[in-house]
């Protein structure tokens, strides 16, 4: 079962990874990035990645157990799927990361502070503002702050994808396998 988590996660993986690499780039290169634009491509991405842990695990309900697995075990294979992808994940956000030299904290710090001027805030509340931006700004300089926050990012859509893969495929008449 190691091994199927290994070859589903890493497939899933590449194809988030490479989702990443495709739509971030190019709207980097170009000097805007929409930033609710690219979060609703990079949630869709990693459900289409995420698709490889309903596979793996019909497939592995179908080929290895006879077309019956029961909620736990389906579960598990899941979520083992949905770490390794979530890995691949952060490692590839470091790389657009590295490679493009963005200052990801920087522009969201700004986009925290010029948001709160248009929303008209007070000198008190925008100085908190300001202060909460600086301080998210240094924290995510920090690896041991960043990764796991990028990990978070992929990783409980991981946990429902394998909620509702489990769900589904314990009932073996849900796209039964044909004999």
């Amino acid at each position: 079962m190691l091994r199927k988590i290994f070859a589903y996660g890493t497939i899933g993986g590449l194809v988030v990874a490479g989702g990443m690499f495709a739509f971030t780039m190019p709207n980097l290169q170009k000097g805007h990035a929409d930033a609710s634009y690219m979060m609703a491509i990079g949630y869709l991405t990693m459900l289409v990645a995420l698709s490889t842990v309903f596979i793996g695990v019909k497939r592995h309900r179908d080929i290895v157990l006879g077309g019956i697995i029961s909620f736990w075990p389906a579960l598990c294979l899941g979520l083992g799927i949905s770490f390794v992808a979530s890995v691949f994940y952060v490692l590839s956000w470091e790389g657009v990361l590295a490679f493009t030299k963005l200052d990801f904290a920087g522009d969201y710090a700004k986009g925290m502070i010029d948001g709160a001027m248009a929303k008209g805030a007070s000198p008190e509340a925008l100085a908190k503002i300001t202060a909460d931006a600086a301080k998210f700004k240094s924290d995510y300089a920090n690896p041991l702050y960043r990764l796991p926050m990028t990990f978070v990012e992929m990783f409980p859509v991981g946990i429902l994808v394998s909620l509702v893969s489990a769900g589904l495929l314990r009932n073996s008449r849900f796209l039964a396998v044909r004999r």
